[in-house]
């Protein structure tokens, strides 16, 4: 072993996304700014007023996860068990690889809205039926750790588990808690988050943010930084990553598709967006001193791109205090407009594009979002290819978690 720090790495991403349901057919729908935003077509919510969201349609999760775990899982857990089979198959770990070294992986998740519809259909059983009729599982699948649990235990990792509670940043958190759980010792972390926040039931909880958008034409309900921002669209689906230490990686010839190279995290309260700008400057300064990375080597910023008016310019004027000059002239790019977003599975997917952004040396556009009204060099319309060695990704939360992390390119294999 080399005698420098612990790295790190990204060697493995998998995807279940409104706009692909496999990372290239994510990364194809997200270069080429695709919208997958359309009218809800969810059974029992034609009534609600909310209209438009990122539905993930060609998803079949009998195809993909057996039985015995369909029948004790929400269907967010079922996006998650996918993502994280599509992962380690990326980073080349097949079963035989971890059943020799259970206790050297470990999973970390994060969710916000938990198993909605899992939930909802036993509470109609209980009201319907009554309680004879409510299955045991009701007691799990609606945990927000639920996930961590079933991929663990349906992998057989006996390594550090964990589960990240910090709203929509608490995806990016998952990410960083992974990575420094590598430099601590820990060889492979299958890290990320999904959601399923579409049920019924999950979508009447959300009629309370203030910053949903209702607006029922999908190409005008979600366009942040602009003067016509009426707020987010809310989405289902996320992504799960592989990360491992890269000197192991490199030893068992996996691919280091990026590392992980800074994270800080902030809170500034519920929906205080104007307190946001300081709060996410200061994450985004954390996870630079941490990095050791100056503003001028950020080459991207995939940005939060809440999409209400205070919140966008706040989130400008955060980038521009963290990265001084720089921040007026560095790429900015929120491919999230083209799938919504997924609360705490929106910043994983964003950490999958940035990666591939990376690796391709393409800055994916901002889909529906054509004049950007703050100053900013947002990137729409189309892709923007660049030299590109560092990104830095934003998030934040309705409750007010902030978080910024830094990711850098990869040197690819290890040959």
């Amino acid at each position: 072993m080399s005698g420098h720090p612990r790295r790190a790495a990204i060697t493995g991403i998998g995807v279940v996304a409104p706009n692909g349901t496999s990372t290239d057919t994510f990364w194809k729908s997200t270069k080429e700014g695709i919208s997958a935003l359309d009218r809800i077509t969810r059974e029992g919510c034609g009534h609600l007023p909310l209209r438009v969201a990122g539905e993930v349609r060609d998803f079949d999760p009998p195809a993909l996860v057996e039985e015995r775990y369909l029948v004790q899982t929400d269907r967010f857990t079922h996006f998650a068990m996918a993502a994280a089979d599509q992962a380690l198959d990326d980073a080349g770990l097949g079963r035989s690889d971890t059943d020799a070294a259970p206790f050297s992986v470990g999973v970390v998740t994060a969710a916000g809205s938990g198993g909605g519809e899992f939930g909802q259909r036993e509470l109609q059983q209980l009201w319907d039926k009554g309680s004879r009729f409510v299955g045991p599982y009701q007691s799990i699948a609606w945990f927000y750790a639920a996930s961590t649990g079933q991929i663990s235990i349906r992998r057989g990792f006996k390594g550090p588990c964990g589960v990240v509670a910090a709203d929509e940043a608490g995806g990016l958190d998952a990410v960083a808690h992974a990575a420094r759980a590598v430099r601590r010792g820990t060889d492979v972390l299958v890290a990320g988050a999904t959601e399923a926040p579409l049920a019924p039931y999950s979508m009447v909880c959300q009629l309370g943010y203030e910053e949903l958008s209702t607006v029922d034409d999908p190409e005008r309900a979600y366009r942040p930084f602009t003067a016509a921002a009426c707020g987010f669209v809310p989405a289902e689906g996320g992504a799960m990553l592989v990360v491992e230490s890269e000197d192991l990686a490199r030893e068992r010839g996996a691919s280091v598709r990026a590392t992980v190279a800074g994270h800080a995290a902030t809170f500034t309260g519920a929906s205080r967006w104007e307190e946001s700008r300081q709060g996410l400057a200061q994450a985004v300064l954390g996870a630079l001193a941490e990095a050791d990375c100056a503003p001028e080597d950020i080459d991207v910023v995939f940005a939060d791109a809440l999409g209400t008016p205070e919140a966008d310019r706040a989130e400008a004027l955060a980038i521009v205090d963290a990265l001084g000059a720089h921040g007026t002239r560095v790429p900015v790019t929120a491919p999230k407009t083209g799938t919504g977003r997924s609360y705490a599975a929106a910043p994983v997917l964003e950490v999958a594009a940035a990666v591939l952004a990376l690796e391709h040396g393409l800055i994916p556009p901002t889909p529906n979002v054509f004049d950007a009204c703050h100053d900013l060099d947002l990137v729409s319309s189309r892709a923007r290819a660049a030299e590109l060695r560092t990104a830095l990704i934003l998030s934040r939360g309705l409750m007010g978690s902030n978080s910024a992390l830094v990711l850098r390119r990869g040197a690819g294999d290890a040959s």
